[in-house]
C-alpha cells in the first residue's frame, strides 16, 4: 500500500516535471515567433494602432490613479521618517528615487498586468475556444502575426511614456503633500529632485518599461493561446497570466535594478 501510494506521488511529480519543460519550450518557441513576425507590422498596422490605444489611452485612468496614490503615500510616510531626525528637506531626493527607480515603473507594471494582460488572455482564450484561431490558420494567416504581434509591438512603444506619465504624476502628488501636510516650500522640495537625478536612475526606470511590456504580452498571449476546458478554462488562463506574468514582473524589477546599478 505505502510503495503504490509512494509510486503515484513519484509518477505526478515526474509528469509535473515533464509538463513544465514542455510548456517552457512552447512559451520559448512562441516567444521567438512572436518576435520574428514584427517585420509584418505594417501589414497589421491597424490592429497595432487598435492595441496602442487599448495599452495606452485607455489604461492611462488606472495608472494615474495609482500613481497619485503612491506618490501620495510615500511623501506622506517618507516625510514623517525624515522628521524624526530633521532631514524633511531630504523628502524630494528620496521620493525621486523611489518613484522614478522603482515604484512608478512596478505600480505602472503591475496595474497594466491586471488591465490589459488580462484583456489579452481573455480575448485570445475565447477565440481559441471557439475556434477563430484555427480558422485564421486555415485561411492562410499566421495568428502569431495577426494577434499577438500587434500587441508585443504596441506595449513595447506605448509602456515608456506611460512610465513617463506614472512617474511625474507620482512626483507631483508627493510634491503636493509635501507642501499642504509637511509644510515644506516646494521650490526646496523641487531642488532636491533635479540637481541629484543622475542618468542610471532615468535609465532604470525606463528599461523596465519594454522589459515589463515582454512578460505581459508574451505571458497573457501564451495562456489564452493554449486555453481549453470552455468558458471556465478561458478564465483560467486569464487569471493564470495574470498572475505569472505579475510574479516575473517583480522579479524581472529587482534584476533590471541590480543589473543597471551595479554596472553603471
Amino acid at each position: 500500500m505505502t510503495r503504490s501510494v509512494i509510486g503515484t506521488f513519484l509518477s505526478n511529480i515526474n509528469l509535473s516535471i515533464k509538463e513544465f519543460f514542455l510548456t517552457m519550450q512552447e512559451f520559448f518557441l512562441f516567444s521567438v515567433r512572436a518576435f520574428a513576425t514584427i517585420p509584418k507590422i505594417k501589414r497589421y498596422w491597424r490592429d497595432f494602432l487598435d492595441q496602442a490605444t487599448i495599452a495606452g489611452t485607455d489604461s492611462l485612468p488606472i495608472v494615474l490613479v495609482s500613481s497619485i496614490s503612491i506618490g501620495a503615500l510615500l511623501a506622506v510616510e517618507v516625510g514623517n521618517l525624515l522628521e524624526d531626525f530633521g532631514a524633511k528637506t531630504m523628502l524630494g531626493r528620496s521620493t525621486a528615487l523611489s518613484v522614478i527607480r522603482e515604484l512608478g515603473p512596478l505600480i505602472m507594471g503591475l496595474m497594466l498586468s491586471a488591465r490589459y494582460g488580462s484583456r489579452n488572455g481573455a480575448e485570445l482564450g475565447a477565440m481559441k475556444i471557439s475556434e477563430q484561431i484555427d480558422a485564421l490558420r486555415a485561411f492562410g494567416t499566421d495568428p502569431v502575426a495577426k494577434l499577438v504581434m500587434p500587441r508585443l509591438t504596441a506595449a513595447l512603444i506605448v509602456f515608456i511614456p506611460l512610465t513617463a506619465i506614472a512617474d511625474f504624476a507620482g512626483l507631483y502628488s508627493a510634491a503636493l503633500l509635501a507642501e499642504h501636510y509637511h509644510k515644506i516650500d516646494p521650490g526646496i522640495f523641487w531642488n532636491a529632485v533635479f540637481p541629484r537625478l543622475v542618468l542610471k536612475d532615468f535609465v532604470v526606470g525606463f528599461l523596465k518599461a519594454p522589459v515589463f511590456a515582454i512578460i505581459i504580452t508574451l505571458v497573457s498571449s501564451f495562456n489564452g493561446f493554449i486555453a481549453q476546458g470552455g468558458t471556465a478554462g478561458v478564465g483560467r488562463s486569464t487569471i493564470k497570466g495574470i498572475v505569472v506574468s505579475s510574479g516575473l514582473i517583480l522579479v524581472a524589477n529587482f534584476y533590471v535594478s541590480k543589473l543597471v546599478l551595479e554596472n553603471m
